[in-house]
């Protein structure tokens, strides 16, 4: 571990010399490459720089101590200098096994998020609604920037369908895990016995991808126009502006009527289609490796129950990891960085458990 350390160390030396020469600050893509880079080996390096000071205060502690011949009071200091010494190395030791795990490349990327409400009709069309806020005001205190791509919505304000990008900071770092099934257990406003309901919503976390990534023939694709409909919608219902894409190889349906301008609902409906069919294809390997992936957070399937939000008893519990919190309120409210670090943890000890084994 210490050797990839040092050539972590040198790399970082490397990039940082080359990011004030003048030819590599006027190459654009070279430049950002590196940035990128060295913002990833950064805290690696911080956390090599911190093992290494306490290796130098332990072993200098150690051979004073070794050598003897000390006053009780002199002697208390070293010794509790090698005490912290050896204390620090432990403890950054077992961080940096964690920071060298392989990083999944995806981390840094942008998303589009679906949002669907399941069984339980309109109560789980406004749990729906709910799931998109908390989505979006946890994107907010990251400063992240969210737009809705589509958007299916219902007479009392829930949403049957909605698509929004996320863009940002390792946006899909902290969105991962979110995909599957969302369960909900409260009191509808509509229930005048005051029984508890249980509904579902579905959330699929994809990739936002470009026109490189994911190449689409106009010949594929099948592109009608319609009368934008639903809640909120009547000020575009004069004309034709809604567009309905068909990807006739594999069915695919996507549908935009959130902008007043055809052309930008064909880019928003394009942009989902690219995202949908790259989900696809990143599923196919995904499930080439899915015995590697069994020991994982989940397995991202949309048909697998993740989450039950309990509203009577304020409780959220996570399924996969077993994690319960008594703090429902706020995080529906977007305080959610508890409940991602934690599945983050989990996945980084069964990372570290495969990587010891193997």
């Amino acid at each position: 571990m210490f050797e990839k350390l040092v050539d972590v160390k040198n790399r970082y030396d490397e990039i940082n010399q080359l990011l004030m020469d003048p030819t590599v600050i006027n190459d654009n893509k070279r430049y950002k490459d590196l940035m990128k880079e060295y913002k990833n080996l950064t805290p690696i390096v911080e956390k090599f720089d911190e093992y290494t000071s306490a290796k130098n205060n332990f072993e200098e502690a150690k051979e004073m101590l070794d050598e003897g011949g000390l006053d009780p009071e002199f002697k208390e200091i070293v010794q509790m200098q090698y005490e912290e010494g050896k204390e620090t190395m432990e403890k950054c030791g077992e961080e940096l096994k964690i920071l060298l795990l392989p990083k999944d490349e995806d981390d840094d990327r942008n998303v589009i998020i679906e949002i669907r409400g399941g069984a339980g009709g309109e109560e789980a069309a406004l749990f729906a609604y709910n799931l998109y806020r908390m989505y979006n005001m946890y994107a907010d205190s990251k400063g992240w920037k969210t737009e809705i791509l589509s958007l299916n919505e219902t007479e009392l304000g829930g949403f049957k369908e909605v698509s929004f990008s996320v863009e940002g900071d390792s946006v899909y770092s902290r969105f991962k895990f979110e995909s599957g099934v969302h369960r909900v257990q409260r009191v509808p406003d509509t229930e005048t016995q005051g029984r508890i309901h249980t509904s579902t919503v579905t959330v699929a976390v994809m990739l936002e991808v470009d026109d490189v990534e994911i190449d689409i023939n106009p010949a594929d694709l099948k592109i009608d126009t319609f009368r934008s409909s639903g809640a909120g919608g009547q000020h575009i219902n004069k004309t034709s502006s809604a567009i309905r894409v068909t990807h006739l190889p594999t069915g695919l349906v996507v549908e935009c009527q959130d902008e007043r301008s055809q052309h930008k609902n064909k880019d928003k409906a394009l942009k989902v289609l690219r995202s949908r069919l790259y989900d696809i294809e990143k599923a196919k390997q995904d499930a080439e490796v899915a015995e590697a992936r069994k020991s994982q957070v989940g397995t991202g399937d949309r048909s697998e129950r993740i989450r039950t939000y309990n509203y009577p008893q304020g409780r959220l519990t996570d399924h996969r990891i077993g994690l319960t919190l008594y703090r429902l309120e706020q995080i529906l409210n977007g305080d959610l960085d508890e409940v991602i670090d934690s599945l983050v943890t989990v996945d980084q000890a069964e990372k570290l458990k495969r990587a010891e084994e193997n």
